[in-house]
């Protein structure tokens, strides 16, 4: 018969069960050949128009942080995007085509965007974007080593159909972007590259233009970039149509495109629902919906390899849940599951550039939007662009659909590199790693074990409340230093023997610099 302490330490050994158990998993990675490769600055964010009255479900959660507001001297923004060194930039968003630049100083009364009631898209004004903003604008991001996509307007010179509702007809008027070109050539401002419109494509968001029209508008802006940019090498690249996937238009939009016009297929992802959907916290969580938009990665990747195989796709906007962001979840630990993993499936599908939305400003910044100090997943990007290099690996397990894992060849130094992502609030993992080297699958994986120490980075929220805003690395709370410097990001060395070990509901990076896989080489 057991006595009461025998019966309170069964108890108590059966909750601890309960609440996390091990799970192992084998994981085996296909190391002989890459199945996909990134641009080398894969992650991305934007810098948004919009202004401090851009409101959704009773919040305005813009703040300061649009490009006519934003405080470009504050030391905390600039030592957050300095980090990267170097990190990508898109200006842009839903209000660019409504910018016009005043280069010529020739626009009477030229002011940021105004709230309007009726006949603007969006409800807002035309905005002007003056050449003294633009000039602090550039010094940003020459001081900050930023590399810049810039956001054109891509409606000036169209006028709405008077017969079908949305849609704007007629060419692309390029005086004005060829004006903004010849001032910032003229003042040694580097542009990466150069992106039309926002949203357009397909049925549009608040405007559309048909596929043909695009692609011949594209045509335009690609042959004025070869005339104010004639030296190939520093030649900025054009991008398009930055909006959501649809097939026949896209299949249309790059069939008349022309050839070597677009440099990058770029679209958008908002897979979440509206920011006010209850719901987005379980869906960061729920592996199977997570995996369905990995169709349209898919779609948008194969489209080009058909119509456009000299361009490559890029993720151009990205912020989970639209009009600025899920409200409780998107700046917190929780969206961490979201966006990693999107990161993860868009490298599989041979995307070359993630930008998410955004850096600072909506509920899905990067930095929160008063004080600028990082929310969780400016951490999670900045140890993607430190550890995972451009190469991408196949790799599989049968282990829980709650534990997601991608792997690239490491970034500058030899090795392979890991992101786990474990979904599950009440299972840990234990990874023991196989390398299939066999290019037919003929022969056995074969187990692999590590004689030199891993370089293991573990990231969880504070208390194990995946709605914290606070996040841990190995244990210790990433803040900023009294002078306001961004943590070093250390990982602790692990024996290369011992198992990978995945605790429940958190994300890992791993790099393991003796596993030689021939892709990697």
């Amino acid at each position: 018969m057991m006595n009461f302490k025998s019966i309170t330490f069964f108890v108590v050994f059966l909750s601890c069960l309960l609440v996390s158990r091990a799970e192992k998993v084998e994981v085996v990675v296909e190391g002989a050949t890459p199945i996909a490769q990134t641009d080398e600055d894969f992650i991305c964010v934007t810098l948004d128009w919009w202004p401090t009255n851009k409101c959704d479900y009773d919040q305005c959660p813009w703040g300061q942080a649009g490009l006519f507001n934003l405080d470009l001297k504050n030391k905390i923004l600039e030592k957050a995007v300095k980090a990267f060194h170097p990190l990508r930039i898109r200006v842009g968003g839903s209000l660019q085509d409504q910018v016009v630049y005043n280069v010529r100083n020739n626009i009477e009364n030229c002011q940021p965007f105004q709230k309007q009631d009726k006949g603007f898209l969006f409800g807002f004004s035309i905005g002007c974007l003056d050449m003294k903003r633009w000039d602090e604008l550039n010094e940003f991001f020459n001081q900050t080593r930023a590399k810049v996509t810039f956001g054109l307007n891509a409606l000036i010179g169209r006028k709405e159909s008077e017969t079908e509702k949305t849609l704007w007809v007629g060419d692309w008027y390029s005086h004005n972007a060829r004006d903004l070109m010849s001032y910032t050539i003229s003042k040694g401002y580097t542009i990466d590259s150069y992106e039309l419109g926002n949203e357009l494509c397909g049925v549009g968001v608040s405007a559309r233009i048909e596929a043909k029209q695009y692609a011949k508008d594209m045509a335009t802006l690609k042959n004025l970039v070869k005339g104010m940019y004639p030296n190939q090498k520093t030649q900025p690249k054009v991008l398009g149509p930055g909006g959501f996937y649809d097939k026949k238009w896209f299949d249309t939009f790059l069939d008349a495109s022309g050839h070597d016009v677009i440099d990058g297929v770029t679209h958008h992802i908002y897979n979440l629902g509206p920011g006010n959907n209850p719901d987005v916290v379980r869906r960061v969580q729920d592996p199977f919906f997570l995996t369905q938009i990995a169709q349209t990665f898919k779609d948008v990747s194969n489209a080009i390899d058909k119509f456009a195989p000299w361009s490559g796709a890029w993720v151009s906007e990205s912020g989970g849940a639209y009009n600025s962001g899920g409200q409780l979840v998107s700046y917190t630990f929780a969206f961490g599951f979201w966006y990693l993993d999107q990161l993860g499936m868009t490298s599989v599908y041979n995307h070359k550039v993630y930008c998410r939305q955004a850096l600072t400003g909506g509920n899905y910044a990067l930095l929160n939007t008063t004080t600028f100090v990082p929310n969780p997943d400016y951490y999670g990007a900045l140890l993607w662009h430190r550890v995972m290099g451009s190469k991408v690996l196949s790799v599989m397990h049968k282990g829980s659909p709650y534990l997601r894992v991608y792997s690239h060849c490491a970034k500058k130094e030899p090795g392979v590199s890991f992101v786990f992502i474990n979904l599950s609030k009440n299972t840990s993992f234990e990874i023991d790693l196989f390398h299939d080297l066999n290019l037919n699958g003929g022969s056995p994986n074969f187990e692999f074990k590590g004689h030199k120490k891993r370089e293991e980075y573990h990231l969880t929220p504070k208390d194990g409340n995946i709605l914290s805003s606070i996040v841990l690395l190995n244990g210790t709370p990433l803040e900023l230093s009294d002078s306001l410097e961004i943590p070093k990001l250390k990982p602790k060395l692990v024996d290369g023997l011992k198992p990978i070990s995945i605790a429940a509901h958190s994300i890992a990076f791993v790099t393991i610099r003796d596993f030689n896989a021939p892709a990697c080489s």
